[in-house]
């Protein structure tokens, strides 16, 4: 496959990373299988899809001891992402960026994947209550002890944060993420960059991709196949089980997922030109479209799903079909 960099660090990484947390975390727990997971690893690693993405608050910890089983024979091969700063409560997760606490939650985090050092560290969310500059120079402590090779920053939340922002005149979902890149910037350089990406939801375009190329940082695409809606599998109104997020999200409501249809048709269309082409892999071959530092997180546990996803870095899209994609309306319902 072919090989991407994740900034400062230079780190390479294949064109296309796992997403490991529907492993173990957010979808169904009645379809998680952990044999087949670590098998699914394992293909992963086998196909050049090196970047493995995973946090302490998935399970919490089960994800990390299940990618643990992997490394444990096969940590050469692979690139560790995972995150702290967010901890998960009965019924609340709370952020929280001191750095004794991410120092300790390092060193959990070795245990659990069974390695001695982590390719990416990334801080999951920005405590409030603690200035960003203490968590980041904590973390960077952790480069200076070798226990982690590179850090991230991940935006995930953007939206709500947006939301939540006092600052007059704030221009687009990612000023507040933007502004406080600037500030660890300062501290320890960023390596790389996780926000929401994909063709439905393109707000990354404006100014965070734009800023992580000009500062030669990794942009890591989380949700790029839209949490499986792009893959156009899912059955609208068909409903999710209890312990599966997207039944509580509104982007998943039967209305929402039939009024989003018009993108998964646009989709449809565009595979239906390349032989054997599917929905997902022409969401992928976008992705991989918006430049070399963007790198797509697709998660998945089944074998069958990482092949296809893998097979989207060998997908050629034309212009017409960029340009079309690029037409396509953007997601109905938020996700936060």
């Amino acid at each position: 496959m072919e090989r991407r960099t994740i900034g400062a660090a230079a780190l390479e990484v294949g064109a296309i990373g796992l997403g490991c947390m529907p492993m173990s975390w957010a979808y169904s727990t009645s379809e998680q299988n952990g044999e087949e997971s670590v098998r699914t690893v394992h293909a992963a690693l086998d196909r050049g899809m090196t970047l493995l993405d995973t946090a302490d608050m998935y399970g919490p910890f089960t994800n990390e001891l299940l990618i643990g089983r992997v490394l444990k024979e096969r940590r050469h091969d692979a690139f560790v992402s995972t995150k702290c700063g967010l901890l998960v409560g009965e019924q609340h997760i709370v952020a929280n960026g001191r750095p004794s606490y991410v120092k300790r939650a390092c060193d959990a985090s070795l245990r659990r994947l069974q390695t001695d050092f982590i390719d990416l560290y990334q801080l999951h969310r920005v405590d409030p209550e603690v200035p960003v500059e203490e968590t980041w120079g904590a973390m960077s402590e952790l480069v200076a002890a070798g226990k982690v090779r590179a850090l991230g920053f991940c935006a995930v939340g953007a939206r709500a944060d947006h939301r939540k922002s006092k600052t007059p005149g704030a221009s687009g979902i990612h000023a507040t993420t933007i502004r406080q890149l600037e500030r660890v910037q300062g501290v320890f350089p960023v390596s790389g960059v996780q926000a929401e990406l994909a063709v439905w939801s393109r707000e990354a375009l404006e100014s965070l991709l734009p800023w992580c190329v000009s500062h030669g940082v990794g942009f890591m695409a989380a949700m790029p196949l839209g949490n499986g809606y792009l893959s156009g599998t899912l059955t609208t109104g068909g409903g999710f089980e209890g312990d599966d997020v997207r039944a509580r999200h509104p982007r998943f409501t039967a209305e929402m997922m039939a009024a989003n249809q018009p993108v998964v048709a646009g989709l449809r269309r565009i595979a239906e030109r390349h032989d054997d082409a599917t929905p997902a892999q022409v969401a992928l071959a976008w992705l991989l479209a918006q430049g070399r530092q963007v790198i797509p997180l697709p998660g998945t546990k089944k074998e069958r799903l990482l092949a296809e996803n893998g097979r989207a870095a060998e997908l050629a899209l034309t212009p017409a079909d960029m340009a079309e994609l690029g037409a396509l309306p953007a997601a109905r319902g938020s996700w936060e």
